[in-house]
């Protein structure tokens, strides 16, 4: 397939939305499509394959501030969308392309690069946020007039899009399924150990969990994932409060790590965002793997663990998830049962093998190119 693919980002940083994007480069690549990513210098930029071009953009979103750094990034954030939307802009120009918008914060950007513009006459948006706050729903309102559909990774995750006016499809997220069973992906012996996987932000729930945890005496947490620019200050206030005597000793930093290593390990994993996630690909990870989930029941984790795929409960709620940890833990029918309707649910709707090349189709990378 001959043509050019320009996927825009808004962040540096490498984290669920961003590995599908690059699982997304990797399809287009191979189809001989000419690739370019538009984003921030950081992790993302350095993965990106060899034959893909990058494209420097600003910070289009915001990131860890407090105080005056955080109204100065609001103040400033319109400006940053602005040469964001130039520098995408000057790339079409130079090269007529489909778009491919991988953030809600990176919509405006778009939006401003393609107003009149002759040589992009399609944008799609992959939805990897589930619009649950106001400021959200008036960014996208914001791009709505760029983008000709939106790809949503969750049926949660369609809903509130389609209430602002864009036309959705669904095309869920998927993973690698490993080929042994979860039986034998498993240790023999299990042990009270607790994980959660994810960045190292305030909305992914780590208060709720260490203080869950502090009322299960003789349980060790493990917290993998790294905090975003600006969120050092967090993860500070974290081991802060795990040094105290209630958690001394039985909380792990592990930063970033290979998934397949810590479910090595792990009896559950913890999904515990106090705002919806989209399609968190962690949770989706775990299933496969064979280790059971607690998670917050909303957005694509609710989605994803309904019906005895996992164990949900509300989030911010620490006496609820102490309750759902006390008993997948101490009842082995819950959690072989979870476990295998996990990994029925993930074969059967998650396979990445299936959804990558249904999820590419959705955004028009199967079809004719420009």
């Amino acid at each position: 397939m001959n043509g050019s693919l320009l996927f825009v980002g808004h962040t540096g940083q490498r984290s669920g939305a961003e590995k599908v994007m690059l699982a997304l480069v990797d399809v287009a690549l191979a189809q001989g499509l000419r690739v370019c990513v538009a984003c921030p210098d950081g992790p993302l930029a350095d993965a990106l394959p060899a034959g893909c071009a990058h494209v420097r953009m600003p910070r289009l979103g915001m990131w860890g501030q407090t105080g005056l750094g955080r109204l100065a990034g609001l103040v400033s954030l319109p400006f940053r969308w602005l040469a964001g939307g130039v520098r995408i802009r000057r790339e079409l120009a130079r090269r007529p392309a489909r778009v491919v918008c991988n953030s809600l914060f990176a919509l405006p950007s778009v939006r401003l690069a393609v107003a009149g513009a002759p040589r992009c006459d399609r944008v799609s948006w992959l939805v990897h946020d589930t619009l649950s706050s106001r400021k959200q729903r008036l960014v996208a309102w914001l791009g709505r007039a760029a983008v000709m559909e939106a790809v949503a990774v969750s049926g949660a995750t369609a809903v509130p899009v389609r209430e602002c006016g864009y036309s959705v499809v669904v095309a869920p997220n998927g993973v690698p399924i490993p080929a042994a069973p979860p039986a034998e992906v498993r240790r023999a012996v299990p042990l009270p150990r607790v994980g959660i996987l994810a960045s190292v932000t305030e909305w992914k729930g780590h208060r709720v969990l260490l203080e869950a945890v502090a009322e299960i005496p003789d349980l060790h947490l493990d917290v993998a994932g790294v905090p975003f620019p600006g969120d050092e200050p967090f993860l500070d206030e974290l081991k802060r409060r795990a040094d105290r005597p209630d958690l001394r000793g039985r909380v792990s930093f592990l930063g970033s790590v290979d998934p397949a290593d810590v479910f090595a390990v792990w009896d559950v994993m913890v999904s515990a965002s106090t705002s919806p996630e989209a399609g968190p690909l962690g949770v989706l990870e775990a299933m496969a793997h064979g280790v059971p989930v607690v998670g917050t029941d909303h957005g694509g984790t609710a989605e994803y663990l309904a019906g005895g795929a996992g164990v949900l409960v509300p989030p911010g709620d620490a006496k609820a998830l102490v309750e759902a940890l006390r008993r997948i833990l101490a009842e082995p029918a819950l959690r072989e049962g979870t476990v295998a309707s996990a990994r029925r649910r993930v074969e059967e709707h998650h396979d990445i093998g299936v959804t990558l090349p249904a999820m590419a189709r959705a955004l028009g990378m199967s079809e004719t190119p420009l």
